[in-house]
């Protein structure tokens, strides 16, 4: 009796196999290996970002821990338990003018005001390299101060020269090179102008009400435990309940940058994941030439009795082994990447230069490639499993064999699933993930559909007289034509293109065109209640044209809703913005310009009873409140409750002053504040806005001006430079389409080799093979592009109107961009494969038929 044969048998008819080569697996390996390195290279990116802030907390935080208050500083009681905890180094920063002394030009700038204690942890470099004193020493009626760099080109300024700041004069005597917890103080829009805390004091820019924070950083004794840490945090909150300071430790040193750092990089792992699986279609086509390749081993396995499984094991086994091979070359190429983004961050991200090593987030990516190999191999697999023998030698392979059996579809279906499952997990936010993932299995499907459209519309294309186009017609729908592998290879990586490319040049339009026309000219903080009226006058006079709206501001954080910590809620995380940090709070008589009352009722100009306040409609609905309930607030260090009485629908879009929360005015009575204030003249010219600013500066040296369009040049600046990272992200997967594609028409030779030498047997020229083929490419490629300018247009548009609530518009340039790569890359890989296929001779493919 005849044995079965074994799975040592199998191993070793593929290791048999496989002595001639990697020839027709090029880019199934190439998919596989770019795919691994684009989700092993962003994870590694991350990890060592992530791990430096982690390691260098101390540095980047300038101490263990730190004490943030907004608008006040602490009280004797506060001072006296950080003084008993460790050493302690107090810091300011606000933002405020800094001027010539002749008046004649003047800058933003960030104010930081330092105590002799700072830093305590990291150095502080300056060029030329000068200790605190003479750093900041009054000398000759001047206070030091450290600027950057930008701040001297801004106003044409040297090391030695004199500025003004508020009401006293500084001397510029070094540029600040290195500044250790710059991190943790959060992204600035003006130049930093680093003075002491004697210099702010001098410079008489605190006011009651002033936009100032003051913060309190603790070096704790050497070892202490973040046990013990947390432990100091608790001890402060019980002992001060409403303080309303903002507490961090070293281990949370700049929590912005890591979350947006995870953020940023979900999105990259997600593209890298598309990439993956664009790459699968690769896979598949790749197998199934193969196994095309392979019908008579196949053939002749059967026939001496091979069971089917055998059949699958050999070729599973190959499969395998190249796919781990891709997968080596991946994680190589992901090894590298965090030390070449280190050198290429070490600017603007110092902690990042050192790279690093981190197996977990190879693992990751070697876990997705195995998955996502197998998942697109098994169908292929299981159609030449259930093929018999006499077919296989009898045709020329798998194409008109349909779908295997259902065993082998649910297989592949387990595997998608478990792969897309774990992206969800493990991603930063699930809900976007799954999102993300819907997106990309629906675009497969409809891909389907759309070539199965075009296929039949060919097919029922009213015949032509051009030879070539009915030829390039019956390609299109003819079985095993290459329709389906062009539109689902090149069809996602276009949409995605498209997709990015309009939201970037609709917030670029909006940027540079429609947003400013719409925004005020300046905005004006810090305005004392006592200069509001005179302010006005001199603004009104400057810009007789100009529309003043003005509001009283102070600061305030969200600590409670209906009696609850904010802490111990479920917040959704498109409501989580409103509760972090500080939030600027108003109190109005009227119902604010910008905004529009949808629920409840405004309350009367005289009102008296308990504090009120009016909610933005969509941040209230994000955060699930409702009409009665309650919003705690700490404001100057107390917790002041109130209840939603109505809500408002915001013009945020307009850049006018708006407030999420409005309060009765009898809520504040009596607490120290600033005002705020916009100017809008839309005729005015550069000059009346330099002479605006000049004039207010000089007048009222401790109120600081925003120049609207100089905020919307830099956030220019910085959509631009995430622009490039992103379409830079999402060429991998248009790499990845590129690289199915040309493995699609690879695939799509042999049959090709076969249709061109039958048609030159009868007659046809290589000129009308050409001109064929040609339009078939044409067609194939135009139909993808249609459909990704489709596609992406409506994802841009809810992108752009539903989630940004910016106005659409249609960018003729993104739909020739996208129809000029479609078609270059369908008809040049197309014709690239083509041309060798009609140098073929015809005797021996004659002789196989």
């Amino acid at each position: 009796m005849r044995s079965s044969p074994s799975l040592k048998l199998a191993l070793r008819f593929a290791l048999r196999e496989m002595r001639s080569g990697l020839s027709g697996f090029y880019i199934f390996l190439a998919c596989i290996a770019l795919g691994v390195a684009a989700i092993g290279g962003v994870n590694s990116v991350a990890n060592s970002v992530t791990a430096g802030i982690s390691t260098q907390g101390q540095s980047i935080l300038g101490g263990d821990i730190r004490f943030q208050l907004n608008q006040r500083e602490v009280t004797p009681e506060e001072r006296a338990f950080l003084d008993a905890k460790g050493r302690v180094a107090v810091s300011a920063n606000m933002r405020s003018m800094a001027r010539l002394v002749d008046g004649s030009d003047q800058s933003l700038v960030e104010v930081k005001a330092v105590d002799k204690a700072y830093p305590l942890y990291g150095k502080l470099e300056t060029a030329p390299a000068l200790d605190h004193e003479a750093l900041f020493i009054e000398k000759d009626g001047a206070f030091g101060a450290a600027v950057a760099q930008i701040f001297l080109d801004r106003l044409n300024l040297k090391i030695g020269d004199h500025v003004l700041l508020g009401s006293a004069t500084f001397e510029l005597r070094s540029i600040i090179t290195n500044e250790p917890d710059l991190l943790s103080d959060g992204f600035g829009f003006a130049p930093r102008f680093m003075v002491s805390l004697e210099g702010l004091a001098a410079a008489g820019l605190v006011q009651p009400g002033s936009l100032v924070d003051h913060s309190y950083k603790l070096a704790l004794p050497a070892g202490t435990s973040e046990a013990a840490i947390t432990a100091i945090r608790n001890e402060a909150r019980l002992e001060f309940p409403e303080a309303g300071w903002t507490i961090r430790s070293r281990t949370n040193a700049a929590p912005s940058l890591s979350a947006n750092i995870e953020r940023f990089s979900q999105f990259l792992t997600l593209v890298g994941l598309t990439a993956l699986i664009v790459g699968g279609v690769g896979v598949a086509n790749a197998v199934r030439a193969y196994l095309d390749g392979k019908r008579g081993v196949i053939a002749t396995f059967k026939s001496l009795g091979a069971p089917g499984w055998f059949v699958i094991a050999v070729y599973l086994i190959q499969i395998t082994i190249i796919a781990l091979i891709g997968i080596a070359i991946g994680l190589v190429i992901a090894a590298i990447i965090p030390y070449a983004a280190g050198y290429a961050l070490r600017d603007v991200l110092p902690i990042a230069a050192k790279g690093g090593f981190y197996p977990g987030a190879l693992a990751w990516a070697a876990l997705f490639g195995l998955l996502t190999t197998l998942a697109f191999a098994i169908l292929p697999l299981g159609r030449a499993r259930d093929v018999p023998a006499t077919a296989l030698f009898r045709e020329q392979g798998f194409e008109q064999r349909g779908w295997p059996k259902l065993f082998y579809v649910a297989v592949a279906a387990v595997l998608i699933a478990v792969l897309c499952l774990l992206a969800v997990l493990f991603a930063y936010d699930r809900r976007i993930a799954a999102i993300f993932i819907g997106a990309v299995a629906f675009s497969f499907v409809v891909l389907r559909a759309v070539s199965g459209l075009v296929q039949w519309a060919a097919r029922r294309a009213p015949r032509v007289r051009s030879t070539a186009l009915r030829l390039a017609i019956g390609n299109i729908h003819r079985p095993g034509a290459l329709t389906p592998s062009v539109v689902l290879s090149l069809g996602l990586g276009l949409t995605l293109l498209v997709t990015l490319a309009l939201i970037d040049g609709s917030l670029r339009r909006q940027l540079a065109g429609n947003l400013p026309e719409r925004a005020p000219n300046f905005f004006f903080v810090d305005i004392q209640s006592k200069q509001v009226d005179q302010f006005t006058s001199l603004v009104q006079k400057a810009a007789p044209n100009g529309k003043i709206v003005s509001a009283p501001m102070l600061r305030g954080r969200i600590v409670a809703f209906n009696g609850t910590g904010v802490d111990k809620l479920t917040i959704p995380p498109e409501g989580a913005w409103v509760l972090r940090g500080d939030r600027g709070i108003t109190y109005a008589r009227n119902v604010p310009e910008n905004s529009e009352l949808t629920r409840g009722t405004w309350w009367p100009a005289d009102y008296s009873g308990e504090p009120l306040v009016s909610f933005s409609a969509e941040e209230a609905n994000n955060l699930g409140l409702k009409i009665g309930d309650t919003v705690t607030v700490n404001v100057l260090g107390r917790n002041v409750t109130a209840r939603i009485a109505n809500f408002r629908q915001l013009q945020w879009e307009s850049l006018a002053i708006n407030f999420v929360m409005v309060f009765s005015p009898n809520t504040f009575a009596g607490a120290p504040h600033a005002w705020l204030a916009t100017l809008t003249d839309i005729s005015s010219t550069p000059q009346q806005e330099a002479t605006v600013m000049r004039d207010v500066t000089r007048a009222f040296p401790a109120v600081t001006t925003v120049r609207v369009k100089d905020a919307i040049t830099i956030a220019n600046e910085l959509v631009g430079q995430l622009a490039v990272a992103i379409r830079a992200a999402a060429s991998v997967a248009l790499i990845a389409s590129i690289l199915v594609l040309g493995g699609a028409l690879a695939a799509g030779n042999r049959a090709r080799v076969h249709d061109a030498v039958v048609l030159k047997t009868l007659g046809a020229t290589r000129r009308t093979l050409i001109r064929a083929f040609t339009l078939e490419y044409m067609l194939l490629g135009l139909a993808t592009a249609v459909f990704a300018l489709f596609a992406g247009g409506l994802a841009a548009w809810y992108v752009i109107v539903r989630v940004m609530t910016l106005p659409a518009s249609f960018q003729p340039d993104v739909a020739v961009m996208t129809v000029i790569i479609a078609l270059v890359l369908t008809v040049g890989f197309g014709l690239a494969g083509t041309w060798r296929i009609l140098g073929q001779k015809a005797a021996p493919v004659l002789r196989n038929l």
